[in-house]
């Protein structure tokens, strides 16, 4: 097993025990140490607070590890970036009302508002120029989709 699954495998449940979705470790070895980055999210965004308490429970964890061995490590515990896909139902239960970029299969893209899904779809919601369409899409025909962010956002589709 690898130690980047080792990890996950150690973390995951007090991650999700505490409140949090552990998304990804990522493991870096320049020279003779480690950087262990660890992506936790929320059903919200994460605030600092949170971060601190995930950080302890992690660093714990690690710190007991007899598989992390001798070589000294760095723990990076963040929060996923706004560019980050929407690739399960929390991502996107999470971005309701965003304004999503989707890249269909066919290269087509979509910039609309992400007004509702359901387990096979989700309407975004497009504005150009005034002129509303919208588009159900299924998740099916998506190649990525992510937040597009948003400066000065409209609370409503048609400003």
């Amino acid at each position: 097993m690898s130690l980047t699954q080792s990890i996950s495998d150690l973390i995951s449940p007090a991650v999700t025990e505490a409140g949090f979705y552990l998304e990804e470790v990522q493991i870096a070895s320049p020279g003779s140490h480690r950087t262990v980055t660890c992506v936790v999210d929320g059903p919200t965004p994460l605030n600092l607070d949170q971060v601190t308490v995930v950080s302890r429970i992690i660093s714990e964890l690690l710190d007991s590890a007899e598989f992390m061995g001798e070589t000294p490590f760095t723990l990076e515990v963040t929060s996923p970036g706004v560019d980050r896909p929407l690739t399960q139902t929390r991502h996107w239960t999470k971005n309701l009302t965003r304004l999503i970029k989707a890249t269909l299969n066919d290269g087509t893209t979509i910039i609309g508002r992400l007004t509702e899904f359901d387990d096979k779809s989700a309407t975004l919601v497009e504005n150009i120029k005034g002129r509303i369409k919208n588009h159900t899409v299924a998740f099916s025909d998506i190649k990525r989709a992510a937040v597009e962010i948003e400066f000065n956002r409209k609370d409503a589709i048609d400003e």
